[in-house]
C-alpha cells in the first residue's frame, strides 16, 4: 500500500510517501525556522499562512522524488492534531481535496501515534509491548504501548514540555531558534556539571515531568551574574540540557521498571538529542534493556511517520469521514 503522508501539526509543512508503513520511498519537509526566528518561537498564524504556501509544492515534490503517479496512491493519511489548529486545516483540508478527488481512502492520524510509528521506519522494529517516551516541543509523555491500537499513558509533564524548555532556555541563552538544535552544539563546548541546576520531580513517586523550573533556574542565574556577559554559554547551555536529560531518562527508566517491560522507545524532535541519544543506550546497556530511537530525519516532524502511523489503521479498515476537524490539545481528541 502507498500511502501519501501529510503533515502541518505545527511549522513544518511535509510530505512523504511510505509503502507499508515501512519503507520510506520519499520525504520533504519544508522549515519554516527563517520565519519564526526573529520572533524566538512560532507564531501561529504565520505558521499557517506558510503552509498554505508550501503545501501543494512539498506534495509534488514527495510523489516524484517516489517515483510515483497520484493514481498510483492508494491511501492519503494527514495528521489532524494535536497542534496549532490552523496549521493542522491546511494539512487535513489538503489531504482531504486529494482523496475525494481520486477517491482514495482518507485517515485522519493523531500526531503522538505519528512519533512512535517513526521507530518502525526503515530500521529494525521494536518488539511489542514497550514504554514510549514521546518528547518534543509540545509534548513529554510517556506510554507503555501494548500494540499500534492499544497505548496507555503513564505519565507527562505537568507544565512545559522539554522542547519548549529547550526553546525557552536557548532565548534567554541568546542562542537562537530552535533551542533544541542550539543548545545541543552550544553544549558541545560546555561542561555539564559547571552549574548547579534542579532535577525538578526525578525522585517523585509517580511518572509526572516538570521543566518550567529549568528555565526559571536558568534565568535567576543569569540575572545574579548581572547578564550573560559573565558566564560560560556553553557551560550553561551543557548543564541545562544535561538537567533535562537527567530527568527524562530517569522518568523513562522509573516506567520500564514499573511496567516490567524491557523495551524503550524515544521519539519526538527531542530525541534527536545526542547526550539523550547517549546516556539512555548507556543506561538501557547496563540494565540489558532493548533501546529503540529512531533515526534523526525522523524524529523531528515528518510526514513519513504520519504515513506509517495511518497505514496501520487504514489497513485494519479505519477510515475518516471527509467532515474531519483538527483538534488543539490531547483532551480534544475524538474518542
Amino acid at each position: 500500500m502507498n500511502v501519501l503522508g501529510i503533515e502541518t501539526s505545527c511549522d513544518d509543512s511535509s510530505a512523504a510517501v511510505v509503502v507499508d508503513g515501512r519503507t520510506v520511498r520519499s520525504c520533504v519537509t519544508s522549515s519554516q525556522d527563517s520565519f519564526h526566528r526573529r520572533f524566538g518561537g512560532v507564531v501561529p498564524e504565520i505558521a499557517s499562512r506558510a503552509h498554505m504556501e508550501a503545501i501543494d509544492v512539498v506534495c509534488a515534490d514527495a510523489l516524484e522524488q517516489a517515483g510515483l503517479t497520484p493514481a498510483q496512491i492508494d491511501a492519503v493519511a494527514v495528521t489532524n492534531g494535536p497542534g496549532l489548529v490552523g496549521s493542522l486545516l491546511v494539512g487535513v483540508g489538503f489531504a482531504k481535496g486529494f482523496a475525494y478527488t481520486r477517491g482514495l481512502p482518507f485517515l485522519g492520524v493523531n500526531h503522538l501515534e505519528g512519533h512512535i510509528a517513526a521507530a518502525f521506519l526503515d530500521s529494525e522494529a521494536p518488539t511489542f509491548p514497550f514504554v514510549a517516551l514521546v518528547v518534543s516541543g509540545g509534548h513529554s509523555h510517556l506510554y507503555e504501548v501494548v500494540d499500534f491500537f492499544r497505548m496507555r499513558l503513564l505519565g507527562q509533564t505537568v507544565d512545559d514540555a522539554a522542547g519548549e524548555a529547550f526553546d525557552k532556555a536557548a532565548k534567554l541563552l541568546g542562542l537562537g531558534f530552535p533551542g533544541g538544535p542550539a543548545i545541543d552544539r552550544a553544549a558541545q563546548q560546555g561542561d555539564p556539571a559547571a552549574c548547579r541546576l534542579p532535577r525538578p520531580m526525578l525522585h517523585s513517586d509517580d511518572l509526572a515531568m516538570s521543566f518550567s523550573g529549568l528555565k526559571t533556574a536558568i534565568r535567576r542565574l543569569i540575572e545574579d551574574a548581572g547578564g550573560l556577559a559573565g558566564l560560560s554559554t556553553p557551560d550553561l547551555a551543557a548543564s541545562f540540557q544535561a538537567a533535562v536529560v537527567d530527568v527524562l531518562v530517569g522518568k523513562a527508566l522509573a516506567a520500564l521498571e514499573r511496567t516490567g517491560i524491557p523495551r524503550l522507545v524515544i521519539c519526538g524532535g527531542v530525541s534527536a538529542n545526542r547526550r539523550l541519544r547517549e546516556q539512555a543506550a548507556a543506561a538501557c546497556n547496563r540494565r540489558g534493556m532493548a533501546l529503540t530511537v529512531p533515526a534523526p530525519a525522523y524524529c523531528t516532524d515528518n510526514a513519513a511517520m504520519i504515513a506509517a502511523a495511518g497505514y496501520r489503521r487504514l489497513a485494519a479498515g479505519e477510515r475518516s469521514a471527509l467532515t474531519l476537524n483538527g483538534y488543539a490539545s490531547l483532551a480534544e481528541a475524538p474518542r
